[in-house]
């Protein structure tokens, strides 16, 4: 029997052509679970990018097979009721860790030279006729910093904070890292306990899944031990940091910019503060959006998919 697969929404042409050739695609453009649950019903596999897939989704999926993530967290996914049922999920860990760590960069690089605002402050006419632009530059408050000569804190060593060690190294910086789970460091990077890494970092960057144990890890209390002129960068999830005491750091002063690619829920709403701070530069889970990491995502978990299928079937991959 012809497999059928179910993605909530369109994955690179890549992976889709590797899905079409193994089987009956079917893309719902939804993500929510009342749309999917008919659909659900007759599939053997479904893949998500970053929505979320419910005990009930799983429950109701008869047939399923497994469960792929376009992406590395599956930390949406329902793992505990996913393995009760018997249903592998798979993700495509590393295959976004290029794009994401470019970005990482790039939004260290945009808070340090105050980039939106300096870019907000020319198109809306603020700079006097007259006067230099350097001059008045300096006069508005916009003179940067550089990243070269200064400490960058990684908290998590995977692939993603690996692959930012290296391009920080580049920049001239000097790179320290927390993670639980490493005991050997990657090549230039110091491991320092995460109090620390607060304590010292000028840029402190996150690379870990939401859990339990990493819920708010950067919360009220982890905020003071930061120096008042540290930058926070958030490309992991949004639940590892407590945005309210963010916000409350930055208007307080203890804490100099805030970058962040990841929202609870997602979209923000409109109105979300995080949205217009001047000190925050804000962007929409963009951090893996790069022509390449979505080939390699596809094509990922449309291996992973394929071969937990035709496993299933007792077929060769």
């Amino acid at each position: 029997m012809t497999p059928k697969i179910l993605l909530t929404e369109p994955i690179a042409a890549a992976g889709m052509e590797l899905l079409h050739a193994a089987g009956e695609v079917h893309v719902a453009h939804a993500t929510d679970p009342e749309t999917l649950a008919g659909p659900l019903v007759t599939a053997d596999a479904l893949i998500v990018r970053s929505s979320a897939v419910t005990a009930g989704m799983l429950k109701a999926a008869r047939r399923l097979k497994v469960v792929g993530r376009h992406g590395a967290g599956v930390d949406g996914i329902d793992l505990a009721a996913a393995e009760r049922l018997g249903i592998p999920v798979v993700s495509t860990p590393g295959a976004n860790a290029e794009s994401v760590a470019e970005f990482v960069v790039l939004a260290a690089l945009t808070l340090a030279r105050q980039a939106p605002a300096a870019a907000s402050s020319l198109a809306g006419g603020v700079f006097p006729a007259g006067r230099s632009l350097p001059s008045a530059v300096v006069a508005a408050g916009l003179t940067g910093t550089m990243l070269a000569g200064r400490t960058l804190g990684l908290i998590g060593l995977g692939a993603i904070g690996r692959g930012v060690a290296i391009r920080a190294q580049g920049l001239g910086m000097t790179v320290i890292g927390y993670d639980v789970a490493t005991t050997t460091p990657p090549p230039g990077v110091r491991l320092v306990g995460l109090e620390d890494l607060l304590r010292e970092a000028d840029v402190v960057s996150l690379h870990v899944p939401q859990t339990p144990q990493t819920t708010e890890l950067i919360d009220a209390a982890a905020l003071t031990r930061m120096r008042p002129d540290t930058l926070l960068v958030n490309t992991a999830r949004a639940g590892v940091v407590d945005s309210a005491a963010v916000l409350a750091a930055l208007d307080a002063g203890r804490l100099r910019g805030y970058a962040v690619d990841v929202f609870a829920p997602e979209p923000p709403a409109p109105d979300d503060p995080l949205l217009h701070h001047p000190r925050v530069f804000a962007t929409p889970h963009m951090a893996a959006m790069t022509y390449d990491a979505l080939d390699a995502m596809a094509v990922a978990v449309a291996r992973g998919v394929i071969e937990h299928l035709q496993a299933s079937e007792g077929t060769e991959p």
